[in-house]
């Protein structure tokens, strides 16, 4: 006899519309007649693994909705990335509770975790539905047009910039601005969206897809400087060079490392840091000034597209429907995907969970310059769409001089 029970978790970094998400998924859930419970792990597959539930059936659709519209993780994330072991623990645990849907919203390592539960059911031949709920402000989710979370920060990251350009121009100098993205530049590149006039910055974009040498770094900033008076910097924390070595390794002395062995850039400003020293240093600049996004740009409340959360809460509804209606009346587990159509319209469609597990995507040639160091029009028209509406807007005075007296 089925249980109707539904268990919903969220993994990985925050975003601004996550909880769309979550509360797609509760809400179509209720649509449902053979819905008996839909539970929330709390703090993730860790909350899976201790048991860490909450009765999310039992909220009501007000609150829900109040949720929905708040940045980060209404349920708590984690950072834990469980191999086989771990998801086999948490196998028993979506067992011994009658779990028989099972959905999880993350990136990369959150598809895979859904990958190896749904083998673990069918070799128990266990009546489980799982499907991964896409999420990830770095975009970097393969088989998707974009991913939910990154058009929200994508925005911020744009407006941050624009704000930057403005205090620059005003004060003119060299700012380098550090952007999260550790092997995908698509949130560093949407610095480019914040420009109005030709000679707004930021005037050198640089992204994890492009090798980073320091000298060439150093002529590009000496060559702009010396054109606009000023430089406007957009630097992606995964820069490498040619080896695939971290700039921000080979410059800093002492760095942390995560639980996965990495490099800790996103909690750092060493890599702003260390290229200011070098602008300085080098360069002989003396206004020059850095700094870290860090996890500013992932739930900065009051800054979300709404385009973003209108798909955000989609994939979530989408997922529901996928599970118990499956597709062309077939079921099967999957990955949830957002498909562009038209100028600019969202589709959806479930893709198979080893087309999306562990895979990682970059940013295409075709949206990146041949120097390396600004994005195309293309990546603009990309972009754009996914902002939403009401971007804010800059405007300059027109300038008309007055001849001089005393120095005419």
């Amino acid at each position: 006899m089925s249980s109707g029970k539904i268990l919903v978790a969220q993994g990985g970094g925050p975003t601004a519309v996550i909880n769309q998400s979550l509360v797609g998924v509760v809400l179509e859930a209720r649509r449902f007649r053979e819905v008996t419970r839909v539970y929330g792990a709390r703090h993730g597959v860790r909350g899976v693994v201790n048991e860490d539930f909450i009765d999310l059936t039992q909220e009501t659709s007000h609150n829900l909705e109040l949720v929905a519209d708040t940045p980060a993780a209404a349920l708590g994330s984690t950072r834990d990335k469980p191999d086989l072991a771990y998801c086999q623990e948490m196998f028993k645990v979506l067992q011994a509770h009658r779990i028989e849907h099972f959905f999880n919203i993350g990136g990369n390592d959150s598809s895979d975790t859904v990958r190896i539960i749904a083998d673990e059911a069918r070799k128990a031949g266990y009546p489980l539905r799982c499907i991964h709920i896409p999420k990830t402000i770095d975009n970097d989710l393969v088989h998707n047009d974009h991913t939910p979370g990154f058009p929200s920060a994508a925005r911020f990251v744009a407006q941050a910039f624009a704000g930057a350009n403005l205090d620059n121009a005003a004060l003119p100098g060299v700012y380098v601005g550090v952007v999260m993205g550790r092997h995908a530049g698509f949130l560093t590149a949407a610095s480019a969206l914040g420009k109005k006039f030709p000679d707004d910055g930021p005037h050198l974009i640089y992204l994890p897809e492009r090798v980073f040498e320091l000298d060439k770094f150093l002529a590009d900033v000496k060559a702009t400087y010396e054109r606009h008076g000023r430089c406007v910097i957009a630097v992606s924390e995964g820069i490498h060079d040619a080896a695939g070595k971290s700039i921000a390794e080979q410059l800093a002395k002492d760095l942390e490392r995560d639980a996965h062995g990495n490099v800790q850039l996103s909690g750092s400003g060493a890599l702003a840091d260390l290229l200011c020293d070098e602008i300085k240093s080098k360069l002989k600049i003396k206004r020059v000034r850095g700094d870290t996004f860090g996890y500013l740009q992932r739930s900065f409340v009051g800054c979300v597209s709404d385009v973003d959360q209108r798909e955000a809460r989609e994939v979530g509804e989408k997922a529901v429907q996928y599970a118990f209606w499956g597709v062309n009346g077939k079921h099967g587990d999957g990955s949830v995907a957002i498909k562009r159509t038209g100028f600019y319209s969202a589709d959806y469609e479930l893709l198979p969970l080893d087309a999306v597990a562990g895979k990682t995507r970059t940013m295409e040639d075709e949206f990146i310059t041949a120097s390396g160091t600004d994005v195309t029009d293309a990546f603009r028209l990309y972009l754009r769409p996914l902002l939403g509406s009401r971007m804010p807007d800059a405007f300059r005075l027109r300038g008309a001089r007055v001849d001089k007296v005393l120095k005419g």
